[in-house]
């Protein structure tokens, strides 16, 4: 017999804030991250991607890295019970390799697996069930970069001899700095953690590093996967192309660029809406930060952060940083 699941959905993404997300989207010409993960066909073309061009599933020395810090996170904490909340959690592959090494140091864990697909969320739910029994589990959907509310729905009345580790993988590149730092720091107390990966960009040369690791982007996987959202809206192939540019951030930092170009006119509708996209105009399907571990380090001084640990793969294009409030 199966059994239903209890997922709590945050007002973030209540349809009727969907809605307005999807039309401002349009609308601006700047498209939210999260409708690239919004219905399970765009879920598997990302984990199609993920597992082609990841390094941390094909390179060994950057699992290894991963694996170095879980093993100085979990020695860490020193209290007995810990509470994890993976933020952007994915399908849980590295929350999973986390928890296994709070587990083998006696920790009492919960795990709060987080992200703005359903489906993820049930997989990462799934994953935990191998170690966390059910009733410590507690799947969440939410869209971090409109919820106003986070301490509020973690650190409001807690248990205070529970220590939070947020873990927030892989998600620091699809946002400005400077609108989730703060987010992620109102949900850490003193005795709390945060432990999160940056895509970097290798070599000494920081112009350099980013033409680099651009086929990582510019592939046809991620093409296929960029372009379903507007494919699905009614937008055709042959109405235009996708092209990735590198282009310069705020604080010093650099970030590869997706846009799809119309090269010619199209008009969608979309929930009794009209939108129209003329010849040469463009809109803004994606972008993806690549740091040093310097800037790293800057970035997070700026939001009241401090690195009390950091792992970097040979490679240079991957970094893992445990922080806590300064």
């Amino acid at each position: 017999m199966t059994t239903s699941v209890q997922v709590a959905i945050h007002p973030s993404q209540f349809p009727e804030n969907v809605r307005r997300d999807l039309l401002a989207s349009l609308r601006t010409r700047r498209v939210n991250h999260k409708f690239h993960y919004d219905s399970v066909k765009q879920t598997q073309k990302w984990l199609a991607l993920h597992e082609a061009h990841s390094p941390a599933r094909y390179d060994k020395n950057c699992l290894t890295t991963y694996d170095e810090a879980f093993i100085a996170a979990a020695k860490s904490v020193k209290n007995k019970s810990v509470h994890v909340i993976g933020l952007g959690c994915g399908g849980g592959q590295k929350d999973m390799q986390l928890m296994n090494q709070l587990l083998g140091r006696g920790k009492n864990v919960s795990y709060a697996p987080g992200d703005v697909s359903v489906a993820m969320v049930l997989a990462a739910r799934q994953a935990a069930l191998g170690l966390v029994p059910a009733e410590n589990c507690f799947p969440f959907v939410c869209d971090l970069a409109t919820a106003k509310d986070l301490p509020e729905v973690f650190v409001k009345n807690r248990v205070s001899h529970v220590v939070h580790l947020v873990t927030f993988f892989g998600m620091i590149p699809n946002f400005e700095p400077r609108q989730i730092l703060p987010k992620l720091a109102e949900l850490l107390r003193p005795n709390d953690f945060l432990l999160f990966s940056a895509n970097l960009a290798p070599g000494k040369n920081y112009a350099a590093g980013m033409k680099k690791i651009l086929p990582q982007y510019d592939n046809p996987l991620t093409r296929d996967w960029l372009t379903a959202f507007l494919f699905d809206l009614g937008v055709e192939p042959r109405d235009g192309n996708l092209r990735f540019t590198i282009e310069a951030g705020g604080l010093g930092l650099q970030r590869v660029m997706a846009r799809f170009h119309f090269q010619r006119a199209r008009k969608i509708k979309v929930s009794g809406r009209g939108f129209s996209f003329t010849r040469g105009e463009a809109i803004r399907l994606f972008f993806s930060y690549r740091y040093t571990p310097a800037l790293v380090r800057k970035v997070l001084h700026h939001h009241g952060f401090e690195v009390s640990g950091e792992w970097i793969a040979q490679s240079k294009e991957e970094g893992v940083f445990l922080c806590r409030r300064k």
